[in-house]
């Protein structure tokens, strides 16, 4: 009867998954196309790969190949081989993103059903699924969704090479980083800590030699691009965006390195993160998107390191998904750089897996367990209610956890627990994705984006969205590139409408030295650029960035005759 019961109980949960992953794909796909564009500057880099191999290679922000985005180009080239097949527009651009979150909630499934059963596995999926900044990011094209599934796949080579001591999957989880990086650079080897601790503990044999393959690989998948870069001559390739010396090295370890952990980044124009310390993932702008479970998260880690201590596979886990969470939640709490709303979805499957995990080892051990998973749904219950202000929630939470130490494991009471606890993130989930989102900041939550109509300041960090004259006339242009304005969102904005490649003077922040004057003129005397934009953005050099793009538009408006054309500053370089 026993073993009839067990066979049952695993029979249960089997249909489960396919249902997780067609919701989760419902909650990531529906009305997608609404957000547009979402980030114009990723967009339009995705259009100029569906056009130019080399653009795509480089990761080029126009067909031209005048300058790269500040990333390296991994999430860009699947937008634009996925713009190549399908053509240039919001769904072959965002339906990517969204395949990625179903494929990051499959990966965390297996991942911890390998060590925690079903049911835990069945939790953290839902848990991932439903954290607001990964509803956000799942539906939106910054690179931040690509790199979240690679190190999810990562951590799911790790537990597997950890269970069966074979170090092919210890190379997968290496080039699964590696490739991390060739999305979001040094950012992807947070997780590295985490990886390493939880292979040196929980492998039986070929320790070192499990390291030094992964090492290996991480440098070879991560290293190739970067060497390609190098060795290729600079005249021939797009300048390296977010470098003030066309050098990717420099950018790596400098304006997207150590200068967001110490706040000197040259050529920035917004100076550190507001809000830094402990609190900041607690605080209005990243609360939303993913403060929801982190004090349920540290108590389930806790409890769940004694519950199991130094015992078996999901020992080892909860210091691979607790290691992971604990280093980057540090990194960002602490960091003095730039930083945004978007950034702690990296967080979300180590949140969920320690959930998943740390929720069933506590609920095995019987009445302990259930303290402490009572406490950790009070303090979610607390959690919601400074979130949402909805005493209700408040209530049934503290109810559900008075109910967890009265009702010894009831599984009923564990499925309200759940329900109750998860009630909150789906709420705001739920107005996450009914919201349209776009420009270079995107936060979780109802608000939605907003678009900088012809052109301005705020063109910034938003597209402009130009009118039918100014597309007309850039659409006539057959010149290498039909414009030129200072800041690649703007750029973008005239790009993507147009069609037509728009030179984006000194990169995102209008202060990379690219071109130079010299080089911009030569451009014009050539007759390679038609028209210059102005109104386009900042260009300072208050963080030591480039003045190029200021003096390039002082030197068009010396020299050419402005007109407005469809509410923008147009000059005609011909």
């Amino acid at each position: 009867m026993t073993t009839l019961a067990l066979s049952v109980r695993r029979t249960a949960f089997r249909p489960v998954l396919p249902v997780l992953l067609a919701a989760t794909g419902v909650l990531y796909l529906w009305g997608l196309g609404a957000s547009g564009w979402a980030n114009a500057y990723y967009s339009a880099a995705a259009q100029a790969g569906a056009t130019s191999w080399q653009a795509l290679l480089f990761g080029a922000t126009d067909a031209a190949g005048g300058i790269t985005v500040d990333k390296t180009p991994a999430s860009v080239w699947v937008m634009g081989l996925s713009a190549r097949i399908f053509g240039v527009h919001a769904w072959s651009i965002l339906v990517p993103q969204a395949l990625m979150g179903v494929a990051t909630v499959w990966l965390l499934y297996a991942a911890v059903k390998r060590v925690a059963g079903e049911a835990a596995a069945l939790l953290a999926g839902i848990v991932l699924a439903l954290t607001p900044v990964a509803v956000l990011i799942f539906r939106f094209n910054n690179p931040d969704a690509l790199l979240v599934l690679l190190l999810t796949a990562g951590a799911y080579a790790t537990v597997r090479a950890i269970d069966d001591g074979r170090v092919r999957w210890l190379a997968l989880a290496g080039a699964c980083v590696g490739f991390g990086f060739l999305t979001k650079m040094l950012q992807a080897f947070l997780v590295l800590p985490a990886f390493g601790l939880a292979w040196v503990v929980g492998a039986r044999r070929n320790r070192l030699l499990g390291l030094a393959v992964a090492v290996g690989a991480l440098v070879v998948s991560a290293g190739w691009w970067v060497l390609l870069v190098t060795l290729w001559p600079a005249a021939d390739r797009p300048y390296i965006g977010g470098s003030q010396h066309n050098s990717v090295l420099e950018l790596t370890f400098g304006y997207n390195g150590f200068g967001r952990l110490t706040g000197d980044e040259v050529g920035s124009v917004g100076g550190g993160g507001s809000g830094g310390g402990w609190g900041r993932l607690f605080g209005a702008e990243m609360a939303g998107g993913i403060a929801w479970l982190l004090p349920a998260a540290v108590v389930l880690l806790a409890g769940g390191l004694l519950a199991t201590w130094r015992r078996g596979p999901m020992w080892t886990s909860l210091l691979l998904w607790g290691g992971w969470l604990v280093v980057t939640a540090v990194v960002f709490s602490l960091m003095d750089g730039i930083i945004h709303a978007y950034y702690p979805v990296a967080l979300a499957p180590a949140l969920a897996g320690v959930i998943g995990i740390g929720a069933v080892a506590l609920w095995r051990t019987g009445s302990t367990g259930a303290a402490v998973l009572s406490g950790a749904v009070a303090l979610t219950a607390l959690e919601t209610y400074l979130l949402l202000d909805s005493l209700v929630l408040l209530v049934l939470g503290l109810a559900v956890a008075a109910l967890l130490l009265l009702v010894e494991q009831h599984p009923a009471v564990a499925v309200l627990a759940a329900v109750v606890a998860l009630a909150g993130p789906a709420a705001y989930s739920s107005q996450t994705a009914a919201a349209t989102h776009s420009g270079a900041l995107p936060a979780a939550g109802p608000a939605a984006g907003t678009t900088n109509l012809g052109g301005g300041m705020g063109g910034l960090l938003d597209a402009p969205t130009p009118g039918a004259d100014l597309v007309a006339l850039l659409r006539e242009s057959d010149r290498t590139w039909a414009a030129a304005t200072v800041g690649s969102n703007n750029a973008a904005g005239y790009q993507l409408a147009s069609g037509r490649p728009v030179l984006a003077v000194g990169g995102f922040n209008g202060t990379d030295p690219a071109p130079t004057p010299a080089q911009f003129q030569e451009y014009v005397h050539n007759g390679q650029v038609r028209y210059f934009i102005g109104d386009g953005g900042m260009s300072g050099t208050a963080t030591g960035g480039s003045d190029a793009g200021a003096r390039i538009a002082e030197w068009v408006a010396e020299n050419y005759e402005a007109q407005q054309v469809s509410g923008a500053t147009v000059y005609d370089l011909s």
